[in-house]
């Protein structure tokens, strides 16, 4: 059987950094920060009193009627969001598509953790009697974003939720990928959505010394590579795209904005929220992508990496990338975008594959920005992209992302 080639016909995001691709695109070139104090809770008793929120969204300019916004979580309404910008960016005609051949694979690291933790608020203000929302379960659990994106739009093919942590929108991308390669679908509606900016979570990933409690330098806190970075910053929002069988895409004049050519998944195998400290499992996972696309290491040009800005993640990826790609590693760019939009858990990475479409559509590197102190254990050797975007011919990018357990995920892409 021969494979089928997949390449990505829309795009779409509701992120820190802007409420459409276009402004996303823009603030990833200028290297601007979406962290700010949080506005959703009050966090006088937590350690961690930032993050980086989605500014000004509004369900409604999104097509999403507010009478049925109020029965979803903010997840999945990131989520609708998105798939919304990405039908209209991919000029699909509703009307004469053949839904039973498009799916929806929609990741989500936690679900609808907001919904949860409000629900279990009202229970013990509640007294004796207990009270629980209908809708609770429906918004709380991972996989009813994607099942809400299918039935707006009846979209009958395949159809669920991956959770990997934060590796989980990056492997929903894959997964669509191979579906499509193998001709069980000719379009899928792939990324992942997030919305933990709240008492749980936050309270949860500080008991874990996860995040960043620089509280003073809020808006600089996320600083990969950094010697002073002590930890990631909570992001949220959604993103995705539109992946589609090239021969499909041609036929309908569909623009295309790159080709998917490999993606990897490997294990760790080592520790629940530490990664490898060699690095074992993101160089596997790396040399997965670019054996499957059969291209060699010499011919990627971008690596964004998953660059939480934590001590030990950072370190571990850069020694995989040294290992795999040996002296070429020198002529990478190499950037953490984690740094301006915080981390979206299981969103960051749909968000960072729209950064490698950015990347490979204008020339432009997206930079780490907030570097400031260097790092004894990092080799500063290595074309991190520090603080300012670069000018590259970009015809090949690599999309890492690791999750708690040990989860790693890549994907490839190429211009067309």
């Amino acid at each position: 059987m021969q494979l089928k080639r997949v390449v990505v016909t829309g795009l779409g995001t509701v992120n820190p950094l802007g409420n459409n691709v276009q402004e996303y695109f823009a603030n990833l070139e200028k290297g601007v920060s979406g962290a700010g104090p949080i506005t959703r809770f009050d966090t006088t008793l937590f350690k961690t009193k930032f993050a980086c929120e989605v500014k000004n969204f509004d369900p409604s300019q999104h097509g999403i009627d507010r009478k049925e916004a109020r029965k979803l979580d903010l997840y999945a309404l990131f989520a609708l969001a998105a798939a919304a910008e990405i039908i209209t960016d991919s000029g699909i005609d509703l009307e004469t598509a053949d839904k039973d051949r498009i799916g929806v694979i929609w990741a989500s690291g936690i679900g609808g953790i907001e919904s949860l933790t409000q629900d279990i608020k009202d229970y013990v203000a509640g007294g004796l009697v207990p009270r629980f929302s209908p809708f609770l379960v429906p918004r709380m659990i991972a996989d009813i974003a994607a099942g809400h994106i299918s039935m707006k739009y009846g979209f009958r093919g395949p159809n669920y939720a991956t959770v990997s942590a934060c590796a989980s929108s990056t492997n929903a991308i894959g997964d669509a990928f191979n579906l499509i390669r193998l001709n069980k679908a000719d379009m899928i509606i792939s990324g992942g959505s997030e919305a933990g900016i709240c008492e749980v979570s936050v309270g949860g990933f500080n008991a874990a010394q996860a995040l960043s409690t620089n509280n003073e330098n809020a808006a600089t806190a996320s600083r990969p590579f950094d010697k002073t970075r002590d930890g990631f910053v909570m992001g949220e929002g959604g993103a995705g795209v539109l992946l589609e069988e090239y021969e499909h895409a041609k036929a309908r004049g569909a623009k295309i904005y790159a080709e998917v050519i490999g993606c990897g998944m490997t294990a760790d195998a080592y520790h629940i929220t530490a990664p490898h400290p060699e690095g074992i499992g993101a160089k596997n996972v790396m040399r997965q992508a670019i054996e499957e696309a059969g291209i060699t290491s010499e011919e990627v040009d971008y690596i964004n990496v998953h660059g939480t800005s934590t001590p030990l993640g950072d370190i571990a990826e850069l020694k995989a990338i040294k290992q795999l790609f040996g002296e070429h590693a020198y002529k990478l760019n190499i950037s953490a975008t984690k740094s301006m939009t915080g981390h979206l858990l299981g969103a960051a990475g749909a968000v960072e594959f729209l950064a490698c479409v950015f990347a490979l559509q204008t020339g432009i590197v997206p930079p780490t920005i907030n570097f400031q102190v260097e790092d004894p254990e990092i080799d500063y050797k290595l074309n991190l992209t520090l603080n300012k975007a670069q000018k590259r011919d970009v015809k090949v990018a690599l999309s890492n992302t690791f999750g708690f357990g040990g989860h790693n995920s890549s994907v490839l892409i190429r211009k067309i």
